[in-house]
């Protein structure tokens, strides 16, 4: 799924490492949430959402393939 993630981070001029802390995760996850190579669960999608002060679906990307 794609996210608007590392944008919104770079706009910020926030860190992966600082964004990984503050959601409490590794800076791998964020890495891989950046890529597209991991889909944030829900509560994760959440925190993110509620850390860059937008909705859910302002950030991620639902695509119909996703579905499959």
């Amino acid at each position: 799924m794609q996210n608007k993630i590392q944008e919104l981070r770079k706009a910020g001029k926030i860190t992966q490492q600082e964004l990984a802390d503050a959601l409490c995760v590794t800076r791998q996850t964020i890495i891989s949430l950046e890529n597209g190579k991991y889909n944030a669960s829900l509560l994760l999608a959440h925190k993110i959402a509620v850390f860059f002060g937008m909705t859910i679906e302002d950030i991620f990307i639902f695509n119909e393939e996703d579905q499959l």
